[in-house]
Parts: structure tokens; C-alpha cells; sequence
């Protein structure tokens, strides 16, 4: 697995940490790299998960805006928190990092929808997150 792909997944396990206890984003960070120390995850890996997760959590109540202008039918507290946590880090990379291409992000997202969370995840977050990026590209 890419290293950038394997920190989007710590990204979205801090997240869904973050959205399931009330946490904050710093405790999060800490405890989650602890409990990783018998691995020997690379500092650049580190780097870039921090990043995400810290501009995530920064923008996450214009992120949730977003996603709920675009998820029609849907409130965005009753999503799955697997798929709400996945769209607001693609949501995340899509408007804030210049550095990700917007079918990086996209294409990153649906695999993580596709690994972690139903059958048809994959497409529901591809539809949102598309939404968005047209959007963005407006």
C-alpha cells in the first residue's frame, strides 16, 4: 500500500475516533501514534497524516456544510460515521490541499468507502464528493 494512501486510513481512524468520543483533535493525535509505536511508521507518514487530520478538524463545520448542501435526503448526523468521516477528509483535500489533485482525492476516498464501510458506500461518497468538486471548479 502507497504511504500516502495508508495515512489517509490513520486519518480516518482519528477521525472517526474524534466524531465517536468527542475527543479533541491533539489527544487524538497522541494517543493514536502510542498506541503505533511498535510499528516503525515512517516521520513523513506521520507528517502528512497530522496535516490532514489537523486541517480536517480545523474546517470541519464548512466540510459538514458542504457535504449536507450536496447529500440530498440525507442529514448529515444520521450517516454512517465510517462514510461522514471519510467525506469530510476527501472534502478536506479537495478545498484546502493544492498539492492533491481532485481525482486523487475523490479516487482515495472511494477506496476507503469501499474497504471500511457498506457495499455501497463506494458510490455514495464518489456522488458527493463529485458534487462538490464541481462545485469548487465553478
Amino acid at each position: 500500500m502507497r504511504k500516502r494512501s495508508k495515512a489517509r486510513e490513520y486519518v480516518l481512524q482519528m477521525l472517526y475516533q474524534i466524531d465517536i468520543t468527542g475527543a479533541g483533535c491533539e489527544d487524538v493525535l497522541k494517543n493514536f501514534w502510542e498506541s503505533k509505536e511498535d510499528e516503525d511508521i515512517p516521520s513523513e507518514l506521520k507528517d502528512f497524516s497530522s496535516g490532514l487530520l489537523h486541517g480536517a478538524f480545523e474546517h470541519m463545520r464548512e466540510i459538514d456544510t458542504k457535504i449536507s448542501k450536496y447529500a440530498a435526503n440525507w442529514q448529515l448526523e444520521r450517516m454512517a460515521f465510517v462514510d461522514r468521516n471519510i467525506m469530510r477528509l476527501g472534502c478536506f483535500e479537495l478545498f484546502f490541499r493544492e498539492d492533491i489533485p481532485p481525482k486523487v482525492a475523490i479516487n482515495e476516498a472511494v477506496e476507503l468507502a469501499k474497504k471500511y464501510s457498506g457495499s455501497e458506500s463506494g458510490k455514495f461518497v464518489n456522488a458527493i464528493l463529485d458534487k462538490i468538486k464541481i462545485e469548487k471548479e465553478k
